[in-house]
């Protein structure tokens, strides 16, 4: 048995580039299997994944040897790839260039991904901009609004 242990959980946050609605519901559910499925090839575990057309949130266990960005880098390129494969987009899917990435400790888990599982409702409320920028205020973390929304 090794002696390192970790538990490691994120709640991971991007949108598609300019927020364009391109994640539709008639395609949604496989894309967050696909998604699922690109986690789990990474050695890591899919928790709860859900968003709107325009963003989605993925609350995620890695292992000490992911780097949340080289982690998020293959997530994206290869849902992006899949999107645009199958040809479920009507123009080019892609995901903003950033994200954010916020650490979720235990006892956290189960509002997370509560949270994550009503996107829908929580956005007859409130915009994706608007939502994260309280993510980013709620975690504490400096920002420059010029370079959010890429």
């Amino acid at each position: 048995m090794s002696s390192t242990l970790t538990n490691l959980v994120y709640h991971m946050v991007f949108s598609t580039k300019h927020r364009d609605p391109l994640i539709q519901p008639a395609f949604q559910k496989r894309f967050y299997s696909y998604i699922g499925g690109i986690v789990r090839d990474e050695g890591a575990v899919l928790m709860e994944a859900g968003g709107m057309p325009d963003h989605i949130h993925l609350l995620t266990r890695l292992k000490p040897v992911h780097s949340v960005a080289g982690f998020l880098k293959i997530v994206k390129s290869k849902s992006s790839k899949w999107v645009n494969d199958e040809k479920l987009s009507p123009t080019k899917f892609h995901w903003q260039v950033g994200y954010g990435a916020f650490t979720v400790s235990a006892s956290q888990i189960p509002t997370v991904a509560k949270y994550i599982q009503n996107q829908e409702q929580h956005h007859r409320r409130k915009t994706f901009q608007d939502e994260f920028l309280d993510l980013l205020k709620r975690h504490e973390l400096e920002y420059d609004e010029k370079y959010l929304w890429d």
